[in-house]
């Protein structure tokens, strides 16, 4: 029974899960808390790791690791393995300036033109978080700093080179076993998603010089060992991890209902879009990732429940208890602007609220609905990127409320599953290590619901939405 580990080095904490290489059975884990903020010290995930390691009982009986991580974030090396300055996460947005200027730089000027150059080249419009704008960011703030980078890697990528024995004062040999992969090179800024290449041009232009860049592991191939012995996995993004995890595939669309929500889907075909919306990702097996993100979900549930005095699964009962529609009352729930549509500046509004309709059940289903429509409304980004949609995967702390599960599978009017909770980062990157172990995907059973639509479905809901939430793009 060969044992295979996935660790989630997330924003906020560290994940270990120990599996069995072929069945998938969960043999133990273990967790530790990440510190708060948008910067951090590397180091303090390697003790994060070390921490959710010993609580998992140890490495040393496991066959292979993987490691999946946050993306996005900038993890700058000197030329000795040691780290430049703390990093920068994939929420730090004092780069959005200069997002903004490597569009419409490479527009001469016109955004548009800026923006359909990067999606063409990367898959990608940029936005603060990717690490590209804080290299640009770093350039300009910190010169000193970016004169003293000899490698750049990803947060996941350099928890994978620290398992494999490299580090502070291993020197710059060692900066030549860095290595990464596809899905989370694509969330860069400096990686063709369509292609599978680096762009150093890119690089070269924002740092002023081309720093080492982590190789791109194949989705079966080892990119290291530990020290013991333990094969090292290529890793992943959390997202694609996410995917793994779940095992989703071409036609599946994964919608995350979290503190933000996120909609995903494993395509055979690259996006490339240039309105922005939809980042052009790939995926962990070879497949493309595109995605959508909004940034009013489960705090939008949290926040109703909270005006009507109830917990959350008082919230999901009052939904149950009123119509689909809920009874001609609307939530477009846009309370912290949004970013899909882009509308950053707007606010959330409620409409049809007359002396029948204005009753606690429907204003509890107005706010599930809302947040569903707007996630719905990231699938039809997908969709307008070739995406096929045939399955809902439905996950996130959002999506075991029985109420919003009932509204996805009305509203998005498809097949919808919810695995049953777990550590989906985690698990996915374990999965991948019994990959990379065995040279084949593994067939793990995957517990988990199927969701009916008790109503039939009800594309009225998405209309009525989609008839307040318009009047926001037309200004």
């Amino acid at each position: 029974m060969p044992l295979v580990a996935g660790i989630d080095s997330s924003t906020q904490s560290c994940k270990v899960v120990i599996r069995d290489a072929h069945t998938g059975a969960l043999i133990r884990q273990g967790r530790a808390a990440h510190p708060g903020g948008s910067e951090i010290h590397p180091d303090r995930w390697w003790t994060a790791l070390q921490d959710a390691i010993a609580q998992a009982g140890g490495l040393g009986d496991v066959a292979a690791v993987s490691v999946g991580g946050q993306q996005h974030g900038m993890v700058c090396l000197d030329t000795s393995g040691a780290v430049v300055r703390p990093a920068l996460l994939w929420n730090d947005t004092r780069s959005a300036e200069d997002a903004e200027q490597l569009i419409t730089e490479a527009g001469d000027g016109d955004a548009g033109t800026g923006s359909a150059y990067w999606a063409d080249a990367t898959g990608t419009v940029p936005v603060a978080s990717l690490t590209i704008t804080k290299l640009r960011w770093l350039a300009r703030t910190e010169p000193d700093n970016a004169r003293r980078v000899a490698a750049v890697c990803l947060p996941h990528d350099w928890l994978s080179w620290r398992l494999a024995g490299h580090g502070p004062g291993t020197g710059p040999s060692s900066l030549e076993f860095l290595r990464t992969d596809r899905s989370d090179a694509s969330g860069t800024g400096y990686f063709s998603t369509a292609t599978g290449t680096y762009l150093p041009e890119v690089l070269e232009k924002v740092l002023g010089h081309v720093p080492v860049l982590p190789a791109v592991a194949g989705s079966l191939e080892a990119a290291g060992k530990m020290p013991a012995g333990a094969i090292i996995g290529p890793g992943a993004g959390d997202n694609a991890a996410a995917a793994l995890g779940v095992d989703a595939r071409p036609g599946d669309v994964v919608v995350s209902l979290g503190t933000s929500g996120t909609v995903f889907a494993v395509s055979e075909t690259p996006a490339a879009d240039a309105t922005g919306l939809v980042a052009g990702f790939a995926d962990a097996t070879g497949n493309f990732l595109p995605l959508a993100c909004t940034l009013n979900a489960t705090r939008i549930f949290d926040s109703t429940a909270e005006l009507l005095g109830v917990t959350l699964a008082g919230l999901t009962e009052l939904a149950l208890a009123a119509p689909a529609g809920s009874g001609g009352l609307t939530l477009v729930p846009y309370f912290e602007g949004e970013r899909t549509p882009n509308l950053p500046l707007a606010t959330g509004s409620l409409h049809g609220a007359t002396l029948a309709s204005y009753t606690r059940p429907n204003l509890a289903r107005a706010a599930i609905e809302g947040v569903v429509c707007s996630l719905a409304d990231g699938l039809a980004a997908l969709q307008a990127q070739g995406v096929t949609a045939g399955r809902i995967i439905l996950v996130g702390g959002g999506a075991q409320s029985d109420a919003v599960q009932q509204v996805a599978a009305s509203v998005f009017g498809l097949p919808v599953v919810v695995p049953a909770p777990g550590e989906y980062v985690a698990d996915g990157a374990a999965r991948q290590a019994a990959a990379v172990l065995t040279g084949r995907w593994p067939e793990w059973e995957l517990a988990g619901t199927e969701v009916t639509a008790a109503d039939g479905g009800a594309p009225a809901v998405l209309e009525q939405y989609r008839r307040y939430a318009s009047p926001y793009l037309n200004g």
